[in-house]
């Protein structure tokens, strides 16, 4: 059963399909941020790579079936298409994307280092956010 449904920024698709609304799954990696919570950088983003490559919690495995690369915060429940710094859409996870008020730090040139720790690293489809387990099990059922 999904959540309630929350607004999506950039409300274009990168296949300029509108995406007005996405439905949060029931399930993430963080339901409660904790004070103690490390922030997500990009250290953060390899090791999920590793974590789940050969399956469809990476981008290039899922792409093909209709899931973009997204990010929500599970403090506000928002949901944002990863994005390259001009806003263009980004075929990957890119924390330079993402919306000032989650960046935690900032390079000398600008680079996001890192992010809240409620920010969870995960996937749209057919306006659902699917975290990187989820995505997994979705490409492996069909």
């Amino acid at each position: 059963m999904s959540q309630p449904i929350h607004r999506l920024r950039h409300n274009r698709m990168p296949d300029g399909h509108a995406a007005r609304h996405v439905k949060q799954s029931d399930t993430s990696r963080n339901q409660k941020t904790s004070p103690s919570m490390p922030s997500m950088d990009v250290n953060c983003l390899a090791e999920d790579n590793i974590r789940y490559m050969g399956t469809g919690g990476v981008s290039e495995n899922n792409r093909n079936k209709g899931f973009y690369a997204a990010f929500r915060d599970d403090a506000s429940g928002a949901v944002v298409l990863a994005r390259f710094p001009d806003g263009s859409p980004a075929p990957m996870h890119l924390l330079d994307g993402l919306p000032e008020d989650w960046v935690l730090e900032r390079s000398h040139s600008g680079r996001v280092i890192s992010v809240k720790p409620s920010v969870v690293a995960g996937f749209v489809r057919r306006g659902r956010f699917y975290t990187r387990e989820e995505a997994a099990r979705a490409t492996r059922e069909r």
